[in-house]
């Protein structure tokens, strides 16, 4: 039997990645941010200054790309060398993701990235795709979703928590244009699969919606033999 892989997808400021980091902590497994992936390719782009609209350069820059991901007191995420894992949250690296995530190319690279980690890991992995593409195969597919005003909060006080200016109207407005974008892009759009547990975290804790996965895992595992 392959590693055991929870995949986890969802729209922007659901709270995948706080949940996934927590399971995948009590579990024991490794935890993957995919959408960091993307973000790190971004902001390489962006300081390299390549046109987003310049395919062919993106999709060279992807292949001579070093990125390593890891665990210690926080979530690091390095660059060719360099923690990068504060800058690719910005809010501009945010608004210019989507240009490196809908190349098939680039994206295919990144794909074969995320599979290798199940050869030696068991997985939680979080995403948009992770489902639908990544690992049709995994064991456990969780769909988190929350409102749109929830997570226009969420994200609003995030931004004030770092000290930036937030507006809680325009960061709706993104929310709504980012939900468009994700699913309505042609590559490996955000879809929720038929056979994806629906989770609204709207009204829940984070400790509540980490229980949930936690207790659907021990049930995979007690079907499963």
């Amino acid at each position: 039997m392959k590693n055991f892989v929870i995949a986890i997808d969802g729209p922007a400021g659901a709270g995948k990645s706080t949940v996934a980091k927590i399971v995948a902590e009590k579990l024991g497994f490794l935890y993957v941010d995919t959408g960091a992936m993307y973000r790190a390719l971004t902001l390489k782009a962006m300081k390299k200054n390549i046109d987003f609209r310049n395919k062919e350069k993106l999709i060279k820059m992807v292949e001579n790309t070093d990125m390593k991901l890891y665990q210690d007191t926080k979530y690091r995420v390095i660059l060719d060398g360099e923690d990068v894992s504060e800058e690719i949250r910005k809010e501009e690296v945010s608004k210019n993701t989507h240009y490196i995530a809908s190349i098939l190319e680039i994206r295919e690279i990144l794909w074969k990235m995320q599979r290798n980690f199940r050869e030696t890991c068991k997985i939680v992995m979080e995403g948009r795709d992770i489902g639908s593409k990544v690992f049709p195969d995994a064991q456990l597919k969780i769909y988190l979703d929350a409102s749109v005003e929830e997570r226009a909060k969420r994200r609003y006080l995030q931004l004030k928590e770092k000290g930036e200016a937030a507006d809680i109207e325009e960061i709706k407005k993104e929310v709504i244009e980012r939900d468009k974008k994700d699913k309505n892009r042609k590559i490996a759009p955000l879809v929720k699969l038929p056979d994806a547990i629906y989770l609204d975290t709207t009204n829940l804790t984070i400790e509540e919606v980490v229980e949930k996965i936690i207790n659907l895992y021990h049930q995979k595992l007690n079907s499963s033999g």
